[in-house]
């Protein structure tokens, strides 16, 4: 943040002039945006033991046989353990989505994550569904569009965040199917 305050300061001194016109616009917009970026991650990390738990149940509903017995989410282990990368996952796209760069996630969360759940025996397309219903829900709340949970957030469109929280989900999901 201080890169594009400093970036403006120095391009107004080498001219030898104030800060003003189109680099105070900028300036603006930078804030503007910035404040909704971290409205949206507030919002969704303020929810996340929602977004996470519906997304497993939503997974589960569509597919019983994960909770019988020598199913994946069979037993409160094995059940905790899905609840756990569900939300670990989310964490990360949250770090993304604030950040504006997908790297955190890519390196941290998503490098080798295919092989793990595979060497688990995970089912990776049951998975991608649960990623698939949190990018749903962190859509939503992106946009303020979540039924029943909508909060005084930075007004303006968010089509464009909402578009970047979505990719960085479909990323997981490419990265485990």
């Amino acid at each position: 943040m201080l890169d594009a305050f400093s970036r403006v300061v120095v391009n107004s001194d080498s001219k030898a002039a104030y800060v003003g016109g189109s680099d105070l616009e900028a300036l603006k917009k930078f804030i503007t945006d910035g404040n909704k970026r971290l409205d949206s991650v507030n919002y969704i990390v303020s929810n996340s033991s929602c977004i996470v738990s519906d997304a497993v149940s939503g997974m589960i509903c569509e597919n019983s046989g994960l909770i019988t017995p020598g199913g994946n989410c069979y037993t409160n282990r094995r059940m905790a353990a899905c609840l756990r990368d569900g939300e670990i996952i989310l964490r990360y796209v949250s770090y993304a989505i604030l950040a504006g760069d997908a790297s955190v996630l890519e390196d941290r969360c998503l490098n080798g994550l295919k092989e793990t759940y595979i060497a688990l025996g995970v089912p990776t397309a049951s998975t991608a569904r649960a990623v698939n219903i949190m990018k749903a829900a962190c859509v939503a709340f992106v946009t303020n569009t979540a039924s029943q949970r909508q909060v005084d957030v930075t007004s303006g469109d968010c089509s464009a965040l909402a578009s970047e929280a979505a990719s960085y989900c479909d990323r997981v999901v490419a990265a485990i199917s």
